[in-house]
């Protein structure tokens, strides 16, 4: 009981932003958020095309939170494999960079850089192009004019939000719903197996790589300050 009130008082913030993660998900004060989950699901499986060897044509999403990237070559297993697992790996390593470093200010912009250059690049529809652009923009905004303990929460946000929507989106999309053609209906359909096969490794994998970031990112107390100035001194 004292362990894990231990654990309460050194990580309260990560459990009550976990907490109102999870409550207010379907409503629209989260709707940024959820279109960025899609657009990380989207980036991961443009990434891995490019990484393969392959080109991407276009990258898109749509106000009614789906997604899809057109290409043509690269490794067709991999890329279709990226899309949950890739979006949880990037969501894992914010949410470690927020915990274990000082690089906060940092990487949000160079995440606010990379987005951009996807909208440049890979967007072509209006929809897309202002939510990708407006984050990329966003993203700048806060690493030059915020405090290193916004950019810290920012990063924090979007890496629970990944490894904990993840698993979730899997087993919606895979198995409570193996009818729809989702990414593992079509590897399924390309290289073999079931739907419900892939969608359970995905899973498995899922869960493991979440556990894995936990146990390394929450070895200390995780809190943030709550004093100090919140705008970046000059």
């Amino acid at each position: 009981m004292r362990k894990l009130w231990t654990f309460f008082l050194g990580h309260w913030q990560l459990l009550g932003l976990t907490l109102a993660v999870a409550l207010l998900w379907h409503t629209d004060f989260v709707l940024p958020l959820r279109l960025l989950t899609v657009f990380l699901h989207e980036l991961s499986h443009a990434i891995t095309v490019l990484a393969t060897g392959g080109e991407v044509l276009s990258l898109t999403l749509s106000p009614n939170e789906g997604g899809l990237v057109m290409a043509r070559g690269g490794s067709r297993f991999l890329s279709l494999s990226a899309g949950y697992l890739g979006s949880l790996v990037i969501g894992s390593a914010l949410f470690l960079i927020a915990l274990r470093t000082h690089w906060d200010r940092t990487v949000v912009g160079l995440f606010g850089i990379a987005t951009l250059l996807v909208a440049a690049f890979y967007v072509r529809d209006l929809f897309a192009l202002v939510f990708v652009t407006g984050t990329g923009l966003a993203m700048l905004a806060t690493a030059k004019y915020f405090s290193l303990q916004i950019n810290d929460l920012i990063l924090r946000t979007i890496g629970l939000t990944s490894m904990i929507y993840a698993p979730i989106d899997i087993f919606d999309d895979t198995i409570a719903r193996a009818h729809l053609r989702s990414d593992a209906r079509m590897l399924a359909e390309e290289f073999g197996g079931t739907t419900m096969m892939w969608g359970g490794l995905w899973l498995l994998i899922s869960l493991a790589a979440i556990g894995l970031t936990l146990r390394f990112g929450l070895v200390r107390p995780s809190n943030i300050a709550l004093r100090g100035p919140y705008l970046r001194s000059r």
